[in-house]
């Protein structure tokens, strides 16, 4: 658990290990009445199968908080680059037919 210091601030450990970062190159989110899943999986080219990399799971009030914080981020980030573009191909479907494995 993490303490506060004297002024009231969260010290946030990252651990060498976590500070690498983790590659996904799709989310699949889904939710219920109290909380967001979110799952970031790795999809190789050619390959059946996909790994889910990391799931986190949020309160709703924190998916928000998120969902802001990105929009906040991207404009940021447009501003000092200019636009992230996307591709004109049709949008990715939902993918309903899913299955997955625990």
């Amino acid at each position: 658990m993490e303490e506060q210091n004297n002024n009231g601030q969260l010290q946030i450990e990252l651990k060498e290990e976590v500070a690498q970062g983790t590659y996904a190159n799709l989310a699949i989110i889904t939710h219920s009445s109290s909380e967001f899943i979110l799952d970031f999986i790795r999809v190789m080219p050619g390959m059946p199968k996909a790994g889910v990399q990391s799931r986190i799971v949020v309160a709703p009030e924190h998916a928000k908080r998120l969902l802001r914080a990105l929009e906040d981020n991207i404009a940021k980030y447009e501003r000092v680059f200019g636009p992230i573009r996307i591709s004109d191909e049709a949008p990715i479907p939902p993918l309903t037919s899913v299955k997955g494995e625990a």
